[in-house]
């Protein structure tokens, strides 16, 4: 089997930038697994699990490792570094899993009609100079991270629904866009409604649509591991899947349903999210960033696919590449395809 290093999984990113039972081998060994997350609310699955004992109970002894961007996840999985992580399906991410490097296992983060989700804004800069809708974009500078990121991938798709061509402005990191749309020295930006909404209420930006009127049960982040966990670590798998939904079944049922108190939760999610705020201003940031995370970690396969389809379009992936290359479709329910 490869062994792919750090540096090797960058290299071969090409510069682009659960089962319902617990499984008997993981419950024997109590192993020790790491978990890479962001601190964001949409991690929340994860951060209710371990604090609530699912992993635990699941036979595993989880430590978390948190990182700025997604990229790094994908790397430090690929390398074996970490074990299970969520993020955006990107150019680079489909770029391992070609490399069998690693392979998406179940569905996280999820647009849905009917719930708060990501925002298409346009800098104020921009929108007092008589840029009011997304169609008045054309010919606009539009924010991405880079070449191949999921940004890429939510403007190109609103750009063809609205028939209209976006000068892509690669800008490396979320906080460069910030400060870019602030100084309107770019026009237009997708960004999760946590970021969108306080600074579209301080007048930074304009919110113009949502990105699910553009990409209807867009399934904007995956839960992913090793090729090698994917094959050779099943009940493990299985395991962390198990504990993981459980996470995220009381998440849901606190922050989106309101079957479950949401300031328990609230209390929960902030030891991991803007922990360098007192608990009453990081409260409206965090319930701001909720978003319907999948139940049963369910992969919605058509969204996938058509990710996979955009990337190869636009020459940004091999075209030969599979939805099976990129997806182990055997641990979780799967919606589509």
């Amino acid at each position: 089997m490869i062994k792919f290093t750090r540096r090797k999984a960058l290299a071969l990113m090409g510069g682009t930038v659960a089962a319902s039972g617990l499984a008997a081998p993981a419950l024997a060994m109590n192993k020790k697994i790491k978990v890479g997350a962001l601190r964001f609310t949409s991690h929340s699955g994860n951060f209710v699990a371990f604090e609530r004992g699912y992993f635990t109970e699941a036979g595993l002894d989880v430590e978390f490792e948190f990182f700025q961007a997604a990229q790094p996840m994908a790397v430090a999985i690929a390398s074996g570094d970490i074990d299970y992580a969520v993020t955006a399906i990107s150019g680079g991410l489909i770029s391992l899993a070609d490399k069998g490097a690693i392979k998406v296992i179940g569905g996280a983060l999820q647009e849905e009609a009917g719930i708060d989700g990501q925002k298409y804004l346009i800098s104020d800069a921009s929108y007092q100079a008589g840029v009011q809708s997304l169609k008045d974009l054309n010919g606009k500078k539009y924010a991405i991270t880079q070449a191949g990121s999921s940004f890429h991938y939510m403007g190109a798709k609103m750009a063809a629904a609205e028939g209209i061509d976006l000068n892509f402005t690669p800008l490396q990191k979320v906080g460069a866009i910030i400060g870019a749309m602030k100084s309107g020295q770019v026009d237009g930006w997708s960004i999760v409604p946590h970021i969108a909404k306080p600074l579209a209420k301080a007048g930074a930006w304009h919110i113009a649509g949502n990105v699910a009127d553009y990409i209807p049960d867009y399934q904007v982040t995956t839960v992913f591991t090793s090729a090698n966990n994917a094959a050779n670590e099943r009940g493990q798998t299985e395991s962390f899947l198990a504990g993981f939904s459980k996470g995220v079944n009381d998440y849901s049922a606190a922050m989106i349903d309101g079957t479950a108190d949401q300031d328990e939760m609230v209390d929960l999610i902030h030891k991991y999210v803007y922990t360098d705020r007192e608990r009453a201003k990081a409260a409206g940031s965090i319930i701001n960033g909720t978003m319907r995370i999948s139940s049963g970690a369910a992969l919605n396969l058509a969204s996938v696919q058509d990710q996979l389809s955009w990337f190869q379009s636009e020459s940004l992936v091999g075209k030969d590449i599979t939805l099976d290359t990129l997806v182990d479709s055997s641990y979780v329910k799967t919606i589509g395809g």
